[in-house]
């Protein structure tokens, strides 16, 4: 096990060094002027130049680089350029939101998605399993603005039943949270829950067909003995995988469902930064979100390992 950590570890060095490259080359090329975003459209073009001269932007790129990245490892992330105020705060707390809206689907999504894609699996080819595969299929197609949006429409506005923003009322107890983030996660759970329920089913179809399956049920083991001792551990193995990038995809990706419901997650920062040319946050933000993905599919890897004894071998 701790050769298999050591050698993700190792991997992940070289990914974060190309990932940061890339995140600043691209962050480079916005369209605008640092300066004269913080400066206003009313700043002299020598107050322009004298402020990026005085913050290195007129400097190589590849010195830029190096500083950022340097400046980065050592948490000093700087000003966001936009309401100036220290990013490492601003985007951490974002994140924390971030992490409890995925934190809250993932909660819902993964008991659910496994217990309905196992049971499809163990019921193959019945009209049940039939209905479970078409309707996850369903679940996988639409995208989240769209579900999103109808959700809005039909339960926020029409009905009242829930909020329309996912942001609760400055001095809200802690718990209410949770009451606003109802319906921003319906649309995750949708796409989720068919694609790990998809996943689950067709490990456990491949596990049941196996003949160390077969010989089990002919020494007269149990129905449930093979299922929890036999069936579930070897058909997680691909589940647990999938769930792991889906944990990195829900950090990162939630960018739709932040805006469509004023959410101040990663996310929604990722877009105000782009927009704002707000160069200093929207690189944190992204490379963190890198990091965040990486270790995710780190954590998803140990736990195969920890599911299946073949792989602990091989590392």
């Amino acid at each position: 096990m701790a050769r298999i950590i050591g050698r993700r570890l190792l991997f992940m060095i070289p990914t974060l060094i190309l990932v940061s490259v890339l995140v600043f080359a691209l962050a480079e090329i916005l369209p605008g002027d640092i300066g004269r975003v913080v400066l206003g459209p009313y700043a002299l073009q020598s107050q322009v130049v004298q402020y990026d001269h005085a913050h290195g932007y007129d400097k190589p790129i590849y010195e830029r680089y190096v500083r950022w990245a340097g400046n980065f490892v050592t948490g000093h992330w700087g000003d966001s350029l936009t309401y100036q105020i220290p990013v490492l705060s601003y985007v951490i707390k974002a994140l924390g939101n971030s992490l409890l809206l995925a934190g809250f689907a993932l909660v819902i999504i993964v008991p659910t998605s496994v217990l309905i894609g196992v049971y499809a699996g163990l019921r193959r080819d019945s009209i049940l399993d039939r209905i479970i595969t078409i309707s996850s299929l369903s679940m996988t197609v639409i995208p989240e603005f769209v579900s999103g949006a109808i959700l809005l429409v039909v339960f926020a506005v029409s009905l009242k039943w829930l909020p329309v923003s996912a942001t609760p009322p400055q001095g809200s107890p802690f718990i209410d949270r949770f009451y606003y983030l109802i319906l921003p996660a319906i649309p995750l759970m949708f796409l989720e829950l068919g694609y790990v329920a998809r996943m689950a089913r067709a490990g456990t179809v491949q596990v049941m067909s196996m003949p160390y399956i077969r010989t089990a049920d002919l020494k007269g083991l149990p129905r449930r003995r093979i299922i929890f001792g036999h069936v579930l551990r070897n058909a997680l193995v691909p589940t647990v995988t999938v769930i792991g990038s889906q944990i990195g995809w829900l950090i990162g990706g939630l960018v739709v469902v932040e805006t469509l419901f004023v959410y101040h997650g990663i996310g929604w920062i990722m877009v105000d930064s782009a927009l704002n040319h707000d160069e200093p946050t929207l690189e944190a933000a992204v490379l963190l979100v890198a990091v965040l993905y990486m270790f995710s599919n780190l954590c998803a890897d140990v736990a195969v390992a920890f599911l299946s004894p073949r792989i602990r071998m091989g590392a």
